[in-house]
C-alpha cells in the first residue's frame, strides 16, 4: 500500500483475514451475517438475515447453551464475549470449530441484548499444549459440568468455616486448577483475610493482615466494585498494582483471579485463585470460576450463620448450667456431663444443677423439659432458677417437687397452647454421713456402682412429671451412698440414645460402668462415648426410632477416705471388699418386696451357688412379709456382702419396730403358719433375733463356700460374739406367730 492511499474497509480486511462479521438484537430474534459468516455457517457465502432457530440449528445445541451463558457473564463483567462453536452439518457431524467475540450490551428499556462480533476459523491444539487448556470441547464441558455438581455437593455438606475452605482448597477444576487460594473478608472499612491455601506464610503475618477498603488493591477494588478482576500475567499486575505487587510477587504466581463474594445481593468479601501456570480466563474458564465463586459464598454464608447459632447457643447452656470445681464437697468427689444432640439448633431443655443448702448439706438436681427447641431452654431456665430458690430456703426434696410442679403448671396455664411438663430427680446429700434423699417426678431411677464394680439401679418413691398437677405429692426415698460407692443420676438421653429401650439401654451403661479402670472424669467421658460416640452406631438398640436426645448426668463419689495408696480419688481409690444395699418397706407398699428380691439378686450376680442364691431371695420374701402382716411399723432391709479369711459372706438384715419377738416353732403338717424360721434355721449357716432400742431385727448369713449342713455353726471370727448363734426366744415368751396365723408364702 503506497504512502497516502485510503485505508480499506474493515470489511475488506476481515475478508482477508478469513474473518466474518455477524449482528444479533434478542429483542427481534435476528442475526444478521455476511458472506464470510455465512460461508463459516455452511451456508452460501453471502450477507444474509436469520433468525436464531436457523443459527441454532447450525451449532452444537451444548454450544449455543454456552453463548447464552457468556453472553450474561460479559455484560455482568463488562467485559468481551468470546466462546468456541462447533459447526455442524445436516447430519450432525462437526464441520468445523469457529472462534466468536463480541461485545455484549443490555437494553434496559427493551430487556434485550445488543451483539456485535466475528467469526473465525479456528484449529484445535496438540492435547497437552499450553494453548489447549484454552480449548472447548464437548469433553472438556462433561467434565466441567460434573466439576460443578460435585462442587456444589460437596460446598453443601460443609459445615464451618474451616470445612469450606478445605473443600475449596481440594477442588481440582479442569485444566486450569489453581495451587494457591485465599478467602478476604470485611471487618469494618478495613479489608481481613479468612483464610488461605497454598499461600505459605507466618502465622503471625496472617493475623496481623489488615489494609484499608481503599487501598490500591485487587482483593479490596473487588469488595469496593463487586465486579471481578483477572490478571493473567505478572507484568499486568505490577502495571496496573505497582503499589501492593510485592505482597504477590513473593509466592510465584504466574495469573491471578480475582472474583466477589455476593450474598443477597451484597459483597462480602473477595475470592482469589493464583495459578502457576499462565492462564488466559477465557469466557469458559471465567464462567467456571464465578459460579465457583458463587458456590463459595452462599456456603460460607451458611457456615457463618451456623457457627453463629452454635456460639448463641453454647453461650445460652453455658450460661444456664452451673461451674463445678473438682474440690467442691469435702468427701466427696463429682462430675458432669451435658450433650445437647436432639435439636437442630443444639438447646434443649435437660439440665443438671448442683445446689448448696442452708443446714450444711447440698442438693443434686437432674432435669428434662418437653422438647428441643428454644422454648423448651427458656423453660428448663425458669425451673432451675425457681428450684434453686425453693431449695436455698430450705425445703425438703418433696417440698422443692411440689413446689416447682406448681410453679411450671402456672406457666402452662399462662400458655395454654404450648403446654410443656419436665421430669426431674432431686437428691439432698449429706457429705458428712453419705445419707441420699430422694425426690422423682417422672424421671428415670439412680444407679450405684459398688467397691468392687458392682451396678445397681436403686428403685425410689415418685411423682407425676412437673406440670402435670399442681397437687401432686411426691414421696422421699432415703438410701445411703457408702464409701468408694458411686452414685449415677442422669436424663433419659444417656439410656435411650440409638434406639434403646430403658432396659437395654441401662444394659449398655451397666457394662461402661462395670468396666472402667479411670477416675470419676473419665468415666463420665466414657459414658457420653458409649452413647454418642463412634462406637454408639454399631451397638444400636432394638427400637425403630433411632432419635439422638439430649444428654445430662452427674457422677457423685464418696471418697474411701485411708485405704491405701490412692485413697481419696474416688475411682481411683483402692476398692472396698464391702457390698451393700438398703431399701425401707412401707406398710402401705408391699409390692416394694418385689423390688428389695431384684435388688438382692443384684447384689448376688456373681455369687457362686445359684441355689443359695434362690435360698436368700426365698428367706427375704419370709422375713420381709412377716414385718408387714404382723406388724404395724415400716421394714428396713440391709444386705451387704464381706470378704473374709474363708472366703465370701452375705448378710441379710431386717429390721423393724414391733415390740414382739419372733420364736422358733415346729407346726403340725395341717399349719397354715409358723414355718418362716424353721426355713431359716434349715438353709441359712447363721442367723439370729436381735432386740434394738425400739424394736428387733432379725438376720441371717450364709457362706459362698459351705451348705447349710457343713459346718453351720461356723461363723467367720469378725462377727461380734452375740451375732454367733442363733438367738432364741425363752419357751413361756409367746409372740405374735403363736397368737395370729404364720404368712409362709412369698411375697407379690
Amino acid at each position: 500500500m503506497r504512502t497516502g492511499e485510503p485505508l480499506p474497509s474493515v470489511g475488506d480486511v476481515l475478508a482477508l483475514l478469513g474473518t466474518g462479521r455477524w449482528h444479533w438484537d434478542t429483542a427481534t430474534g435476528l442475526v444478521t451475517v455476511d458472506g464470510v459468516a455465512a460461508r463459516l455457517l455452511g451456508l452460501p457465502a453471502e450477507q444474509v438475515t436469520l433468525t436464531e432457530a436457523q443459527v441454532r440449528s447450525r451449532l452444537h445445541p451444548v454450544d449455543w447453551n454456552e453463548i447464552t451463558g457468556v453472553i450474561r457473564l460479559a455484560v455482568a463483567e463488562g467485559t468481551l464475549a468470546e466462546v468456541r462453536i462447533r459447526i455442524m452439518d445436516d447430519r450432525g457431524r462437526v464441520v468445523r470449530v469457529v472462534r466468536s467475540r463480541s461485545k455484549p450490551t443490555f437494553d434496559p428499556l427493551r430487556k434485550a441484548y445488543l451483539l456485535t462480533g466475528t467469526l473465525q476459523e479456528v484449529t484445535d491444539p496438540t492435547p497437552g499444549t499450553p494453548a489447549d487448556r484454552r480449548t472447548v470441547t464437548g469433553d472438556w464441558r462433561r467434565s466441567r459440568e460434573a466439576f460443578l455438581l460435585d462442587a456444589g455437593r460437596a460446598l453443601a455438606e460443609a459445615r464451618s468455616t474451616q470445612e469450606v475452605l478445605r473443600v475449596v482448597a481440594n477442588l481440582s477444576m479442569p485444566g486450569f486448577s489453581p495451587d494457591g487460594l485465599a478467602v478476604f473478608g470485611v471487618a469494618g472499612d478495613r479489608l481481613t483475610i479468612v483464610g488461605h491455601h497454598g499461600q505459605e506464610s507466618d502465622a503471625d503475618d496472617e493475623d496481623a493482615f489488615t489494609m484499608p477498603l481503599d487501598t490500591a488493591y485487587p482483593a479490596a477494588e473487588v469488595i469496593r466494585t463487586g465486579r471481578a478482576i483477572y490478571l493473567s500475567t505478572p507484568e499486568q499486575y505490577q502495571a496496573r498494582y505497582p503499589l501492593t505487587w510485592p505482597l504477590a510477587e513473593r509466592f510465584g504466581r504466574h495469573s491471578w483471579a480475582f472474583l466477589p463474594l455476593v450474598v443477597s445481593g451484597r459483597t462480602t468479601g473477595t475470592w482469589m485463585a493464583a495459578f502457576a501456570h499462565p492462564v488466559a480466563f477465557t469466557p469458559d474458564e471465567r464462567s467456571v470460576l464465578t459460579t465457583v465463586a458463587r458456590m463459595l459464598a452462599q456456603a460460607l454464608a451458611r457456615a457463618g450463620t451456623a457457627e453463629t447459632e452454635r456460639a448463641l447457643t453454647d453461650s445460652l447452656q453455658r450460661s444456664m448450667l452451673p461451674r463445678i470445681g473438682p474440690q467442691r464437697i469435702p468427701g466427696m468427689s463429682l462430675a458432669a456431663r451435658y450433650i445437647p444432640t436432639g435439636g437442630g439448633l443444639q438447646v434443649g431443655g435437660d439440665w443438671y444443677d448442683v445446689i448448696p443448702l442452708p443446714n450444711g448439706r447440698f442438693a443434686l438436681v437432674v432435669g428434662d423439659v418437653q422438647g428441643h427447641d428454644v422454648r423448651a431452654a427458656g423453660l428448663m431456665g425458669q425451673l432451675r432458677i425457681a428450684l434453686r430458690a425453693y431449695a436455698s430456703e430450705g425445703h425438703r426434696p418433696d417440698a422443692v417437687l411440689s413446689r416447682a410442679s406448681r410453679f411450671l403448671y402456672g406457666i402452662n396455664e399462662a400458655d395454654p397452647v404450648d403446654p410443656r411438663f419436665a421430669t426431674c430427680l432431686y437428691v439432698e446429700v449429706d457429705p458428712v454421713g453419705g445419707v441420699l434423699d430422694f425426690a422423682r417426678a417422672g424421671h428415670p431411677e439412680p444407679a450405684v456402682r459398688m467397691p468392687d464394680t458392682t451396678v445397681l439401679t436403686r428403685q425410689t418413691a415418685g411423682g407425676l412429671p412437673l406440670g402435670i398437677d399442681p397437687d401432686a405429692d411426691y414421696p422421699t426415698t432415703r438410701m445411703a451412698l457408702e464409701p468408694g460407692e458411686t452414685l449415677l443420676v442422669c436424663t433419659d438421653g444417656l439410656i435411650e440414645t440409638g434406639g434403646h429401650d430403658l432396659d437395654t439401654g441401662w444394659q449398655r451403661l451397666r457394662g461402661i460402668l462395670e468396666r472402667h479402670e479411670g477416675n470419676l472424669e473419665e468415666l463420665a467421658d466414657a459414658l457420653v462415648q458409649a452413647v454418642h460416640g463412634p462406637s454408639s452406631h454399631h451397638t444400636t438398640g432394638p427400637l425403630i426410632d433411632r432419635r439422638e436426645d439430649d444428654i445430662a448426668l452427674l457422677l457423685l463419689s464418696r471418697r474411701a477416705e485411708g485405704r491405701g495408696a490412692g485413697a481419696g480419688t474416688g475411682l481411683d481409690a483402692v476398692r472396698s471388699s464391702l457390698r451393700r444395699t438398703m431399701l425401707t418397706v412401707q406398710q402401705a407398699e408391699p409390692e416394694r418386696i418385689a423390688e428389695a428380691r431384684r435388688q438382692l439378686r443384684e447384689l448376688l450376680h456373681d455369687w457362686g451357688s445359684a441355689d443359695q442364691i434362690d435360698s436368700a431371695v426365698l428367706l427375704l420374701s419370709e422375713v420381709l412379709t412377716n414385718v408387714l402382716v404382723h406388724t404395724d411399723a415400716a421394714a428396713l432391709l440391709e444386705a451387704e456382702i464381706t470378704d473374709g479369711p474363708r472366703g465370701r459372706r452375705m448378710r441379710v438384715e431386717v429390721t423393724d419396730a414391733g415390740a414382739d419377738l419372733p420364736h422358733l416353732r415346729t407346726p403340725g403338717e395341717l399349719a397354715s403358719s409358723g414355718r418362716g424360721l424353721l426355713l431359716i434355721e434349715l438353709l441359712a449357716h447363721t442367723w439370729g433375733v436381735v432386740p434394738r432400742g425400739k424394736g428387733k431385727s432379725i438376720w441371717f448369713e450364709l457362706d459362698e463356700s459351705k451348705t447349710p449342713s457343713d459346718g453351720a455353726d461356723e461363723v467367720a471370727p469378725s462377727y461380734p460374739p452375740e451375732d454367733r448363734e442363733p438367738r432364741k426366744p425363752p419357751e413361756n415368751h409367746r409372740t405374735r406367730e403363736d397368737r395370729e396365723p404364720h404368712e409362709g408364702r412369698a411375697a407379690p
